[in-house]
């Protein structure tokens, strides 16, 4: 294992050599960001390349320290360069830790700690000239992040919004059965006397099936419609990237 880790990290890398690294770090960092800049997501092109450039020269210094680790017989400090790479994750997942946030049933910024996390993993490859792995790492992060993207909107999943419509009884109307035949769930979750019109608000929670890539379907609304005053339809969000 030590002999296939030399033979990937010399003991005395040239400077082209060590450029190479970078460059080619900067190039995947470049692509993967750019994916994620047109995409509008926190984590674009200058944080992607960054995260990727601190992982590459983090391992390149662990190469340039190969030749001198060790224990000598009168130190009491035994350095493994090793440890660069796990410090650099480390930092890596306060970031990617940094970058999800959770409001009630909205949670964003997985992919971005996940493609921050991806970046490093590319970076600490070229770092230790391992160009072949870092290149394969790049290709199929960018189909993931780009092709499979494409499949993830076709996925159905859930969505829900909170509709709310008045009734002039004190008493809710049958919204479950009303919107069940179409697919759809509905919970009732509050209502409100509106004393200026004499009429009542109530409100449900809706939940459906749908791919991301459909839009929206108003027929729900005008079937409600038929049986009572649709007052608003709010889309609560769904987990994003």
């Amino acid at each position: 294992m030590f002999e296939t880790l030399c033979c990937d990290m010399p003991l005395h890398p040239t400077w082209p050599d060590l450029v190479g690294r970078l460059l080619v770090t900067l190039l995947a960092g470049f692509l993967i960001g750019l994916n994620r800049e047109a995409r509008g997501h926190s984590a674009g092109l200058r944080t992607t390349i960054l995260v990727g450039l601190a992982a590459c020269v983090a391992m390149i210094q662990a190469n340039m320290l190969l030749d001198v680790s060790g224990k000598g017989p009168d130190s009491f400090v035994r350095m493994d360069v090793m440890r660069f790479a796990l410090g650099v994750l480390t930092g890596v997942g306060f970031i990617g830790g940094g970058a999800i946030l959770r409001r009630g049933d909205l949670v964003t910024g997985v992919t971005t700690a996940a493609t921050m996390w991806i970046m490093t993993m590319i970076g600490l490859a070229f770092g230790g000239g391992q160009y072949g792995l870092g290149a394969i790492a790049t290709v199929l992060t960018l189909v993931t992040l780009q092709a499979l993207k494409w499949v993830d909107l076709k996925i159905a999943r859930n969505h829900k919004a909170i509709l709310s419509v008045s009734w002039p009884k004190s008493s809710p109307p049958d919204l479950p059965d009303i919107v069940r035949p179409l697919g759809y769930d509905a919970r009732f979750v509050g209502m409100e006397h509106d004393v200026d019109h004499q009429r009542f608000v109530f409100s449900f929670k809706v939940q459906w099936k749908q791919p991301d890539a459909e839009r929206p379907s108003t027929e729900v609304l005008a079937v409600v419609g038929e049986h009572c005053t649709v007052e608003r339809f709010d889309v609560i969000g769904e987990n994003s990237s």
